[in-house]
């Protein structure tokens, strides 16, 4: 991949950096450094990249390195109330009942439904078998669908 084709696709992905960063770091700073630092680290290893089409899992699984790296480092938790994914699109809501679910089901759901990966290119994202992501998504909705029940049944 040549040094403009690779520019394109990492400013094509730029917003979807953010919102992944989003769900691992609580404050915006931190999603900002893990951001940059996962382009610092693609743009320096780009020539590894074997296959051009898997850029964005590349991409992406620098990122999540990097935010589970810091996360390390500072030797904190992210309490889910606390991660909201950044997303004009999508109601305060839906960012609300997806802060509320727990990490292990948020970054599937976010990457397969918000993002539009398939089941194998998440798989490949998250270094889990496809079935794990399948059995993420189903009790991730399992969970959203108990909260979104919850809250009718509140009224």
């Amino acid at each position: 991949m040549d040094n403009e084709a690779f520019t394109s696709a990492i400013l094509g992905m730029t917003n979807t950096l953010y919102r992944v960063a989003a769900t691992q770091l609580r404050q915006r700073a931190d999603q900002e450094d893990a951001v940059q630092e996962c382009l610092r680290r693609a743009w320096e290893k780009r020539h590894r990249l074997r296959e051009d089409r898997y850029v964005q899992t590349w991409v992406i699984r620098i990122l999540l390195n990097e935010c589970h790296r810091m996360q390390r480092c500072m030797a904190r938790t992210l309490p889910a109330e606390d991660v909201v994914p950044v997303h004009q699109d999508e109601s305060n809501e839906l960012k609300d009942l997806l802060a509320r679910v727990e990490e292990r089901y948020r970054l599937p759901l976010l990457l397969h439904y918000i993002e539009g990966y398939d089941v194998a290119q998440t798989a490949a994202m998250l270094h889990i078998p496809q079935g794990t992501v399948k059995s993420r998504l189903a009790r991730g909705r399992k969970a959203l669908k108990a909260m979104l029940e919850e809250e009718v049944f509140e009224e």
